[in-house]
């Protein structure tokens, strides 16, 4: 046993040394192949001028170049209603087909044989290309597949596709067709015969990039997998299953140019669209089966439709490049995110800095180069390449070709082994990629549209072409970046970029916000897409059952009380990516609210509870830009309404009835009350100073704190109190937290003179909202609607529903406008309205003549009665939006809210412009 137990270790040690060496010799031969191509590698010209064997430079006509101005879909005649600039054409159709799901057609029934005859139609002429229209015009069902280049193009292309009816298969050679190819248009939009693919999300985008070619009337095999919730979703997966057939997926990454295809790459492509029509009649028929099996009666779904449904939402996307701020932006912010969390703490900010100003240079350099000479940035220079220059620049050619070669040795063989290291677009501009190097350019603002006239301008090294000629049109760009010689005037913004690096940091999501994780009804019908800790909840109480591992999937087992379809909204039961949805930054993401949390934290319940539409994700830079739009907006709702966006003035209630009964109050009414940031700001420096202060300062604060007070002298008590007037129970937790410290105990060494006041009364040291009267209006946005300030006052303790409280246990302010008695000769108010509640909650309110604002043909006049909840901060704009969200509801019900919430929606899309926002988000969308 021991001496078989030896030769098991001494074979398994050679086989592990023949594989070690093995992979050493191709590791060794690599390097060489590399090493060889590196002592070719020196500055010529352009290698484009000598390689004939693209493709893509014989097309004649290109629907998607590759400058920075956005893809122009198809234009319809002008009398169709829906042809809008950013609208897809065949828009109605598809909603059409959305709404009214039909599969009034037969697939392939019976069996079928796993050997595929040998003939096929090889389409490569424009006449051969009208026959197939002819054929396929007159057929109710085809099947769809396509095959894509994207190694030595830019934004890839199409260089095949497969159709296949029942009764043949084609492959349309769209290289040599691609002038041609919108032959096929009329047949891939016509709404009575449905098209069949496998994953068609990026086949459908590809076809408009190409072609302008928009499916309309599509099935799509891997949403019917999801319906039917299959353990694999892929086409080999389902070729194995019902057809008995194994592909070779490694195929895939076949370079599709070539002519002609070799035997296996036409088997390949042929099976994938031969057998689709078979599989969606199996998939269909599980699909009838099992509406049968689970749909109760009464239930009217169909699962066949509703996979028609899905499919055809596919087929409403539209193409769009992906536009950044600067060339190469993305990849360089990621690029250096990962390095420097790699590294952990860098030796010094100017380090950190001059690293990510080189990623920044090489990744926009490689940018505008790959779209110079058509070629994919992987293709051009690899990031791990980038990296390696950034972190230790080379100095010589030698050593920048020595540098590149080294990183893209470590990265994955099986591939990028393919590769030249470094490539020919590097070898052809090494001198650029040098300069790029250096820390002694002076004008880098100029050197990128200096690249560009290099390579392209009327003396330029590389060819013109359809691709690249619009660079010279349409390219201006501007570079911010910092070198040794201007890193003092620069300081400010290397500050800038440490704290917004540091603001990421902190307040940026940390993990992923969309798990897409779907709950399914007990009939099988998709509820919507949730994060793992809902599912989680679910299944720890038994209410659901695991359908499947990846991603996770749950379907209830109890019935559900309403479902997506009922409200007509298919927001809900998307997929989500973790990106911002303006630009698509995906690195740092915050969450934001597009309807402001002020007004949204009033609405009933039903309206915001469960609800996500209006919660999208941002990067900080659009955040930024998103809440200064939002700022602006409240500024105008606040004009509109009437109603301030600030609380104006507080006032202790206990001294209400003293300033009523006072005439002297009357006369002084300016010294009544004070802003309540200014009041504690006050309050916070007497408790912490007051004793060093000198003795000029101390009596202006004093005053400011007295005026809260009615005017009478206050005592070290009062003070405490005043520090945490209008606080949320959450702002007084935190600046408990924050300081420490209790001032109850330190009153009496702060104003010791003051303790024993005649006449003072000592009130608690933590004050609640019914001690504190509210003088309402804006200052900063100086929102007078109602001809001045308004003032509002909260009623005594004993006031207010009683219920309310008792049940929610939070404290309730009733306000609302009232005019002073005195006014000038003209009827308007002298004094700026005062507010003063009642024991018996009954208001009495007299505006202003002028006070008054329409809102759609209906008046605000500022006599809505409100309450006021005391766990909201009178810092924030939480009484606006009470007082807002109350007088919607007052005036137009919760269709004003809807209305409301559809404002916020365009006012963030106008802010914005967002070009990533999860299908089914819509501004009109109804709560």
């Amino acid at each position: 046993m021991e001496e078989r137990l030896k030769s098991i270790r001494f074979i398994a040690i050679t086989i592990g040394g023949f594989v070690a060496a093995l992979s050493i010799f191709f590791a060794t031969a690599q390097y060489r192949r590399r090493r060889k191509n590196h002592h070719k590698c020196s500055p010529k010209s352009c290698y484009l001028q000598a390689d004939q064997t693209k493709p893509q430079h014989a097309f004649k006509r290109v629907l998607a170049d590759n400058s920075y101005s956005p893809f122009k879909h198809l234009k319809l005649d002008a009398s169709r209603h829906d042809n809008a600039s950013n609208s897809h054409p065949y828009q109605a159709e598809i909603f059409e087909l959305v709404e009214n799901p039909r599969l009034e057609f037969s697939f392939i029934d019976g069996i079928v044989d796993s050997e595929i005859s040998e003939e096929y139609t090889w389409v490569e002429t424009v006449s051969q290309l009208k026959e197939l229209l002819d054929v396929l015009i007159k057929e109710r069902v085809f099947a769809v597949d396509t095959e894509q280049h994207s190694l030595r193009s830019f934004l890839g292309f199409t260089a095949l596709i497969q159709i296949s009816t029942r009764k043949e298969d084609y492959l349309v050679d769209t290289i040599a067709l691609h002038d041609s190819m919108g032959v096929l248009r009329p047949v891939f939009a016509e709404p009575s015969i449905c098209k069949v693919f496998h994953g068609a999300d990026n086949d459908v985008l590809w076809l408009q990039r190409d072609f302008h070619i928009y499916v309309v009337n599509l099935f799509d095999t891997a949403k019917a997998c999801d319906l039917l919730s299959k353990p694999q979703k892929s086409l080999a997966y389902l070729l194995e299953t019902y057809c008995g057939v194994t592909t070779n997926k490694l195929l895939q990454r076949e370079d599709w140019r070539q002519r002609p295809l070799s035997k296996e790459m036409v088997q390949y492509a042929r099976i994938d669209a031969h057998y689709l029509l078979y599989i969606a009649n199996c998939l269909i028929t599980e699909l009838k089966q099992q509406g049968t099996e689970i749909s109760c009666p009464d239930d009217k779904f169909d699962f066949v439709l509703e996979a028609s449904r899905r499919s055809n939402m596919t087929c409403l996307q539209l193409y769009a490049k992906e536009v950044e701020a600067f060339p190469g932006e993305s990849a360089a912010s990621s690029l250096t995110s990962r390095h420097l969390n790699g590294q952990g703490a860098v030796s010094s900010v100017y380090f950190k800095t001059e690293f990510q100003d080189l990623v920044m240079r090489l990744c926009a350099w490689r940018d505008i180069m790959a779209r110079v000479h058509d070629e994919s940035l992987r293709y051009v220079l690899s990031d791990q390449a980038i990296v390696a220059l950034a972190d230790r620049p080379p100095m010589t050619l030698a050593e920048i070709c020595r540098t590149i070669t080294q990183a893209d040795l470590n990265v994955d063989l099986s591939f990028n082994s393919l590769l030249p290291s470094p490539s020919s677009v590097v070898c052809s501009h090494l001198d650029d990629v040098h300069t790029l190097l250096q820390d002694n350019i002076s004008n880098l603002n100029d050197i990128f549209p200096m690249i560009l006239q290099k390579c392209l301008g009327s003396s330029g090294s590389c060819p013109l072409s359809i691709l690249n000629y619009a660079l010279l049109v349409n390219c201006n760009l501007k570079v911010s970046l910092v070198s040794k010689q201007n890193m003092v005037k620069s300081s400010k913004q290397v500050a800038r970029k440490t704290s917004r690096e540091l603001f990421v940091q902190k307040f940026s999501c940390k993990t992923p916000v969309y798990h897409n994780c779907k709950i399914f009804a007990n009939d099988g019908r998709l509820l919507c897409y949730c994060d793992r800790r809902k599912l989680e909840w679910y299944l720890h109480r038994e209410l659901a059952k695991l359908v499947d591992d990846n991603p996770p999937a749950i379907m209830l087992l109890f019935e559900p009380k309403g479902r997506p379809e009922d409200e007509d909204n298919d927001f809900y039961i998307q997929s989500k990516k973790n990106i911002c949805v303006c630009c698509g930054e995906g690195n740092h993401y915050l969450r934001y609210r597009i309807i402001p949390s002020c007004y949204r934290i009033h609405f009933p319940e039903h309206l915001k509870s469960h609800r996500s539409h209006d919660i999208v994700l941002l990067c900080v830079d659009c955040h930024e830009v998103a809440h200064s739009a939002a700022e602006k907006y409240k500024k105008q709702i606040a004009a509109e309404f009437g109603i301030p966006l600030f609380v104006s003035k507080v006032v202790d209630s206990k001294e209400v009835q003293v300033i009523s009964g006072s005439s002297e109050s009357a006369t002084n009414d300016e010294e009544v009350g004070v802003p309540p940031l200014q009041l504690r700001t006050a309050a916070m420096a007497l408790l912490r100073h007051g004793p060093r202060m000198p003795s000029k300062r101390r009596e202006e604060l004093m005053q400011i704190v007295m005026r809260y007070y009615g005017g009478r002298e206050i005592t070290g008590a009062d003070l405490e109190a005043a520090l945490l007037v209008g606080m949320s129970p959450h702002e007084r937790r935190r600046l408990k937290k924050k300081k420490g410290i209790s001032f109850k105990h330190s009153a009496g060494s702060i104003l010791p003179n003051m303790q024993n006041n005649v006449g003072c009364t000592e009130t608690s040291s933590i004050v609640d909202a019914s001690e504190v009267g509210i003088l309402n209006s804006s200052d900063s946005t100086k929102a007078e609607a109602c001809n001045g300030q308004q003032e509002f006052r909260k009623a005594d303790d004993d006031v207010g529903d009683s219920t309310i409280g008792a049940d929610s246990g939070v404290d309730e302010v009733n306000y609302t406008f009232k005019d002073s008695l005195k006014s000038d000769t003209h009827g308007a108010s002298n004094r700026k309205g005062d507010c003063i509640g009642n024991s018996d909650d009954n208001y009495e309110s007299r505006g202003p003549s002028n006070g008054t604002v329409e809102l759609n043909h209906k008046k605000y006049d500022g006599t809505a009665q409100s309450k006021h909840n005391s766990k909201l901060s009178l810092l924030g704009h939480g009484p606006h939006g009470k007082q807002v969200v109350n007088h919607l509801l007052k005036e137009y019900g919760e269709d004003g809210v809807r209305q409301f919430c559809q404002r916020w929606r365009q006012v963030f899309v106008e802010a914005l412009q967002p070009r990533f926002l999860p299908a089914g988000w819509d501004v009109m969308h109804r709560i």
